[in-house]
């Protein structure tokens, strides 16, 4: 067997694509379930090509890092590529070449190869179906590469490794082969590939099929690629089996659950996609299901990541936001450790697994470097309340809610003026902590790096409003005193951070205060999170809605990280001038807090437009920070994770804020502020909205500037209250 596919060669046990071929084509195709996922080419190949960091990894590691299709040695055609809509499955439609057989000229288009994919407990399958629709028999092989490099994640995202496991001698066997490699950590780490029917031929780089076609019929095949983990094996099934289990488990979560469709069906689609991906990136833990951050770089649990998702989707799917929480106080701190960055009480930024993690090359098998998390989580848990009513649950947090509230007036407050602020401790961990964690992050108005503790802008909104969550919480709890002494820190907070923080020249808050208490004077998106922890004077929360809506910051497909004009502005940056859709999120949903409604409504407008020119409709992590152009689409960020589970959950924070909605389940109220809806709907309909221990069906219209709603079924008493 012979890879003869031409614009591939191979550098120091390396593939490589040639600079010239028609491979080079970042467009990813993209499948995941539980601690496996799969980032494929258009053509279902994986290559080592581009920035998309292509192949099938598990639990941190990448286990297959080549698969190439070959039909008599070439490359076949594309005819179209999808993931279906629910993304259970990966459907690739191949055609051949020309080739001339035994002196004829067999036509391309003769040849129809269908490739299905799915990812199921560990495996990935692959079905092939090779049809003839032409007038001859046709012979040709049909040729599968396979490569697997065991690289661990952190490899792949470009960190060099002093030393390696050993890759052990390829087993070559009747129905498939076998690729080995022994990790440092002494795990064995394996790529078992099973056909069948069992193929012609099996070396060391792959697999071959002698296909004989007659007219008019049709070859199958099934590859199954196992990854293999100790001495652990999943269990091979049928496809079609597979398939089941795989579109039930991304399916409907409950024939009860809440659904909205609108009268536009592009937007369904951008609410659909986002519905599914949130789906596919839920992932069983041992406390429960947890939305990993983003595919490939971030498939694993990050805190901060996963609080936003779930205030994003609460009042549509709180269930998550039940997950996250138990999942966060499961693994919070209990020691200070300072290689992870940890101290009692904080909450966890991220958990990796692979061989780097493991032998702590890096310090994220659990690590608690950020800012923000711990403030956040005391926020869910008190919005999840509210939202939900379920005491029970909060009684059994609240000591992990106390556990938080602690580090916020200790650690994470070590010179006692107020402000939360970090200064991180592991030589290998990260420098800047909060969302914004790029190195060159945070910075004063000269473009000097601003120097440890830092106390950013938006972390003292968190703040502010987790002391009022917490104080509510309080209160259900039946401890009066606690909620009101935890009100009185909120409103200390607030009256230093107008002080400290207020730009008047800017007309906005400050990006953060260095360690000298000097604040960095810069114009970024920050200061519209402020506004969502709910810090703000009104009258400053006018003022910085003002500014973000500037051209500087506002660029028609959202509101910039970094305003132009500033120092380290770069519109291809990742924190200095890019737009991200949950920044944006955040940001609506702080205007709404202060009747902004027109503000929120823009920026909702700006990221649907968005999405209907990005792939599948799907809002990646981040995109580029360039000005709208007429007739052209955002410029796309390229190593940017897509699918990210709080860009799936942005539209519905979005559609949240302009309808001005909120959900009190215990008073079983649910509450429009001033709501609108943009030009491109004419109606909205909400189904199954729970409330309490109710439903409600509402129908939202607009006539001009205002919305009607109209009352639908309701399975009980639910009030619905308009504030114009």
């Amino acid at each position: 067997m012979t890879d003869s596919i031409r614009d591939l060669i191979q550098v120091q046990d390396r593939y490589y694509i040639l600079a010239s071929s028609s491979r080079i084509d970042d467009r990813t195709r993209v499948l995941k379930h539980g601690e496996t996922f799969a980032v494929f080419d258009r053509f279902g190949d994986i290559e080592p090509v581009g920035s998309g960091g292509f192949g099938v990894y598990h639990e941190g590691t990448r286990f297959l890092s080549r698969l190439a299709l070959s039909l008599g040695h070439e490359r076949p055609l594309l005819l179209s590529s999808n993931v279906r809509e629910d993304n259970s499955r990966l459907v690739v439609d191949l055609t051949n070449l020309d080739f001339t057989m035994e002196g004829e000229r067999v036509p391309r288009g003769t040849l129809h190869i269908v490739r299905e994919t799915v990812l199921w407990r560990g495996v990935c399958y692959e079905q092939l179906r090779v049809a003839n629709y032409g007038a001859a028999t046709i012979a040709l092989p049909l040729e599968i590469f396979v490569a697997a490099d065991f690289a661990d994640i952190f490899e792949v995202r470009g960190t060099v490794r002093a030393r390696r496991g050993e890759r052990q001698e390829p087993v070559c066997r009747r129905d498939g082969l076998t690729l080995q490699y022994q990790g440092l950590d002494g795990v064995r780490r394996a790529l078992r590939l099973v056909c069948d029917p069992a193929p012609s031929a099996v070396e060391p780089g792959g697999v071959r099929f002698d296909l004989r076609l007659e007219p008019g019929t049709e070859r199958s095949f099934l590859l199954a690629f196992v990854c293999e983990i100790g001495d652990e094996s999943p269990r091979i099934e049928s496809f079609e089996a597979v398939a089941d289990q795989v579109a039930i488990a991304l399916g409907p979560a409950h024939p009860q659950e809440c659904e909205i469709h609108t009268s536009n069906p592009a937007f369904n689609e951008w609410l659909d996609r986002s519905v599914a991906d949130l789906r596919m990136m839920m992932t069983d833990t041992p406390a429960g299901p947890y939305p990993f951050a983003g595919v490939p770089w971030f498939s694993a649990p990050f805190g901060r990541d996963g609080l936003i998702t779930a205030l994003e989707t609460l009042w549509l799917r709180p269930a998550i936001a039940r997950g996250v929480l138990a999942f966060l106080a499961a693994t919070q701190a209990d020691r200070h450790d300072e290689l992870r960055d940890a101290q009692p009480g904080k909450i966890l930024h991220e958990a990796r697994r692979g061989e780097m993690a493991a032998l702590g090359e890096v310090p994220f098998g659990r690590y608690y470097g950020s800012v923000d998390a711990t403030p956040l989580f005391v926020v869910l848990a008190g919005a999840y309340l509210a939202r939900t009513g379920d005491r029970d649950l909060i009684r059994s947090l609240w000591g992990n809610v106390e556990r938080a509230l602690a580090w916020i007036d200790g650690d994470g407050d070590p010179d006692r003026d107020g402000f939360v602020e970090y200064a991180g401790r592991s030589p290998r961990g990260l420098v800047n902590q909060g969302w914004k964690d790029s190195h060159d992050a945070v910075f004063h108005a000269d473009g000097s790096p601003a120097e440890p503790p830092i106390a950013l802008c938006e972390v003292q909104g968190y703040v502010y409003a987790a002391r009022h969550a917490a104080a509510s919480m309080a209160r259900a709890l039946g401890e009066p005193a606690r909620a009101e002494a935890l009100e009185r820190q909120a409103e200390s907070l607030r009256l230093r951070f107008e002080q400290a923080f207020w730009c008047e020249d800017l007309g906005l808050y400050a990006l953060a205060l260095d360690g000298a208490k000097r604040p960095c004077r810069i114009r970024t998106s920050n200061a519209g999170q402020a506004l969502f922890g709910g810090i703000a004077a009104p009258e400053r929360a006018r003022r910085v809605a003002q500014a973000l809506m500037e051209p500087d910051l506002r660029t028609g497909w959202g509101i910039r990280t970094l305003g132009s004009g500033q120092p380290r502005y770069n519109p291809m940056s990742y924190h200095n001038g890019s737009i991200w859709p949950h920044d944006n999120a955040m940001i609506a949903a702080g205007f709404a807090r202060y009747r902004l409604s027109d503000a929120a409504l823009a920026v909702l407008s700006a990221l649907f437009d968005a999405s209907q020119f990005t792939d599948l409709h799907r809002l990646p992590e981040l995109f580029c920070g360039f000005p709208r152009r007429p007739g052209e689409g955002p410029t796309l960020y390229p190593v940017a994770c897509s699918p990210q589970s709080w860009s799936a959950g942005a539209p519905f924070m979005l559609l949240e804020a302009c309808l001005g909605l909120s959900i009190e389940a215990a008073a079983g109220r649910v509450t429009f502020c001033r709501p609108m809806l943009p030009p491109a709907l004419d109606e909205l309909r909400i189904s199954r909205l729970r409330v309490g221990e109710h439903t409600v069906d509402l129908k939202l219209e607009r006539h001009g500037d205002d919305v009607g709603i109209n009352l639908g079924p309701r399975s009980g008493p639910v009030e619905i209250v308009v504030v114009k």
